[in-house]
């Protein structure tokens, strides 16, 4: 008897609409695959290629659970990590650059990075404690512009070292920068001096001065405050130089020394005073300070 009225049973016979459900479907004929899982839950050491928990990450300051690699921190989770709670006064919250040399799409590149990490600018200055020390700090924000040194950068951070001079408070600069902002010409070069200059008052008023180096610390900033410091921290491994490596190989024609350029290079050969891992680098700088501040009594 015939499984469907006038058709053979023999599947040679089928008729051409029932073959389809014994074919094997391919992946590619499911579609696109749903991932169950909400996006910034996890994250990928770039060094060890472990996976940590963002949760577990922001508890150790996003240091890595396997390796301590250092992840990069923004200007707002360096300024919770190291001021004591509630402490924190910015400084000129709405200074800004202006595009003095007209150019091109520099204005509109700046508004694209405001709106994308809540600043201004490329640092982030104001006056707080650090284990009850009186500082003024400034953190530099790699997410904004590489965190080039413009006139608005290099103005802050000078305001907020002439703070410190004037309330006889510690200043801390937390460096990371590519450099000096091209948009802005001879005006961020300038910032080298002014800077210097701010520092240099500073500490003629018997005042101390932390330079804390983080990935990456180049060009013009490393050229002026970033090595300035009285004392010179810089997180592990991370990159500390003027110009780049094949900039300097090209230029001297000869071959650099491995682990050229990093913390642990430049602390052998007396740039950096200390390497200090994230984790540690609050309490080690009130250690500091308890030293290195005039007695308020």
């Amino acid at each position: 008897m015939a499984l469907w009225r006038g058709e053979h049973t023999d599947p040679q016979h089928f008729p051409n609409r029932f073959m389809g459900i014994f074919k094997k479907r391919s992946i590619s004929s499911l579609g696109k695959k749903k991932s169950d899982m909400p996006e910034g839950l996890w994250n990928k050491c770039p060094s060890c290629g472990a996976i940590i928990d963002e949760i577990t990450l922001k508890q150790r300051h996003r240091v890595c659970t396997k390796c301590d690699h250092h992840f990069t921190l923004t200007s707002q989770e360096r300024v919770a990590m190291l001021l004591d709670p509630d402490s924190f006064d910015e400084l000129d919250p709405t200074l800004e650059s202006t595009d003095a040399l007209g150019f091109k799409g520099y204005t509109d590149k700046v508004k694209v990075y405001q709106k994308k990490t809540g600043l201004k600018d490329a640092v982030l200055t104001g006056r707080g404690t650090i284990l009850t020390h009186p500082v003024t700090i400034g953190v530099m924000d790699f997410r904004f512009l590489g965190a080039s040194m413009g006139s608005a950068v290099g103005e802050k951070l000078t305001r907020a070292i002439e703070v410190a001079t004037d309330e006889r408070r510690a200043a801390i600069i937390v460096c990371a920068s590519g450099g000096a902002r091209m948009h802005e010409g001879i005006l961020s070069l300038m910032q080298m001096a002014k800077t210097s200059g701010a520092l240099a008052r500073h500490h003629a008023a018997g005042l101390p001065y932390l330079a804390i180096l983080t990935h990456p610390t180049t060009g013009g900033v490393t050229a002026s405050f970033a090595t300035l410091g009285d004392v010179i921290m810089a997180e592990p491994n991370c990159m500390i130089g003027f110009a780049g490596p094949r900039v300097i190989k090209e230029t001297t024609h000869q071959n650099l020394p491995p682990g050229f350029q990093t913390a642990e290079f430049l602390l052998d050969h007396g740039l950096v005073d200390m390497i200090v891992p994230r984790t540690i680098m609050r309490e080690r700088i009130g250690d500091l300070l308890g030293y290195m501040l005039p007695s308020r009594r």
